[in-house]
């Protein structure tokens, strides 16, 4: 059995109804006419898993640092005037003085 890419068997002609996929999809691959995908290891999977869930999170956690500014904007608070990074080491979120060492 391979694992074939949709996006490459939707360009080739033939059946391409529910009932003939898997016969038509099998005949492809009988004659060579379909790569298989690239399947990673295990752990490859689960490293791409994480990259991708850390871009989603640092995705999300600037858009919050934006709504953030912004309301604190609309209620008369500049702090971007202040501080470059609100959520950086002279931002509210940090207790205590700048880091040393």
């Amino acid at each position: 059995m391979i694992l074939v890419n949709a996006r490459q068997v939707k360009t080739l002609p033939g059946r391409k109804t529910d009932l003939s996929d898997a016969a038509w999809l099998a005949q492809l691959g009988a004659h060579g006419l379909v790569r298989p995908s690239f399947v990673p290891d295990q752990p490859v999977r689960e490293l791409r898993d994480l990259t991708h869930a850390r871009t989603q999170l640092t995705r999300e956690r600037g858009q919050i640092v934006q709504r953030l500014e912004k309301l604190l904007e609309d209620t008369g608070i500049k702090l971007a005037a202040v501080a470059s990074d609100i959520m950086g080491v002279s931002g509210p979120g940090h207790a205590g003085g700048s880091r040393l060492g």
